[in-house]
C-alpha cells in the first residue's frame, strides 16, 4: 500500500497521511479514494468542497471536531461523516493521539 505525507492538506494546519488502500485502476472508475487516513494531535485536513463526487469518513480512533459545511460537531471512534456532492467540510484533531478514519470518495 502506498502511504503519503501531505502538509497542510487543503490548507489546514501540520500534515495528513494518507495510505492508500485501493490505487486508481482498482476503483474502476466508481470511486475517488479509498484510504486510511490519520492527523496528528494539533494537525488538521482543512475546509474543502466535493464537486460531482461525495465522502464518507468512517472514525476508527481518536477524535476531532469536524466542520459539515461551517457547522460544527464532535466525533470519535464509531463516527460516521457524509459530505455530499456540491457541500464541503474540514476535520482538526483536537485529542492527544492521533485520529484515524478510514475515508471513501465516490464519483457521481
Amino acid at each position: 500500500m502506498r502511504t503519503e505525507r501531505i502538509e497542510r492538506m487543503c490548507g489546514g494546519f501540520g500534515h495528513v497521511t494518507i495510505k492508500h488502500l485501493l490505487e486508481k485502476e482498482q476503483l474502476n472508475g466508481k470511486c475517488g479514494l479509498y484510504a486510511e487516513v490519520t492527523i496528528e494531535p494539533g494537525c488538521s485536513l482543512g475546509f474543502h468542497e466535493h464537486h460531482k463526487e461525495s465522502e464518507t469518513y468512517y472514525i476508527l480512533s481518536g477524535e476531532g471536531v469536524y466542520s459539515d459545511n461551517g457547522e460544527l460537531r464532535r466525533v470519535k471512534a464509531g463516527d460516521v461523516t457524509f459530505t455530499p456532492d456540491g457541500c464541503g467540510h474540514a476535520l482538526a484533531n483536537v485529542g492527544q493521539e492521533p485520529l484515524v478514519f478510514m475515508a471513501l470518495i465516490i464519483l457521481d
